[in-house]
């Protein structure tokens, strides 16, 4: 990978530059590291008065700076740069150059990490990209991938999974069907015995002769 984004202010290298100044605005032509490793020459401008004027500017530029989620390669893509770094940027051209040189990084950082996920087992894909520059221009980067992009392989399993489910509900129904008969049963036999016990009974008689308690009988 080639791409090359600087992720720290403090580690930037001055370089000369030349200007020219219209009002309050200072423009520089510098020269750019590239993404690639190369140089390019750039105009950047400098000496806004305020940071909503210099945030127009940068988005004329750079359309994915602070509006939200874009698609850069097909990937949801987010760029946010910290209002207070904006403030030192807007009348420092060496801020600024730092700016807009990782600004215009970001697309190339995005194919790069699209072309190496798909390296990666099982060929997935960039699910977003989000990129913040913080109040002191140090940048931070997270991504997610995923190898279901059409999501056939979710599908599959929620299928499988309400498969599972149904099969284990008609289990329980079949195993409380079965504890229903046994009951019922059960209740049968008691009631069987109780009809029996009711039809029974005890007779008994006292005496010294046969005869006579036949006839008690």
């Amino acid at each position: 990978m080639s791409m090359e984004i600087s992720n720290n202010y403090s580690n930037y290298a001055k370089s000369g530059t030349s200007t020219a100044k219209e009002g309050n605005v200072t423009t520089s032509t510098v020269e750019l590291k590239t993404s690639t490793g190369g140089t390019k020459t750039e105009q950047i401008k400098t000496g806004y008065s305020n940071v909503n004027d210099y945030s127009k500017y940068l988005q004329g530029k750079y359309s994915y700076m602070n509006t939200g989620t874009t698609s850069m390669q097909g990937v949801p893509t987010t760029v946010s740069v910290s209002g207070a770094f904006l403030k030192k940027c807007m009348n420092d051209p060496e801020k600024a150059k730092y700016l807009e040189e990782n600004l215009a990084a970001i697309p190339d950082s995005v194919k790069s990490l699209c072309n190496s996920v798909k390296m990666a087992p099982g060929s997935p894909v960039v699910t977003y990209a989000t990129y913040k520059i913080d109040d002191n221009g140090n940048i931070s980067m997270m991504s997610g991938s995923t190898n279901d992009p059409d999501g056939k392989i979710a599908k599959e399993n929620a299928e499988r999974k309400a498969k599972e489910k149904k099969a284990a509900e008609e289990k329980a129904a079949e195993r409380r069907k079965e504890k229903k008969a046994e009951e019922e049963k059960a209740a049968e036999r008691r009631a069987e015995r109780k009809e029996r016990l009711e039809g029974t009974f005890t007779v008994s008689a006292t005496g010294t002769d046969i005869k006579a308690l036949h006839r008690i009988l």
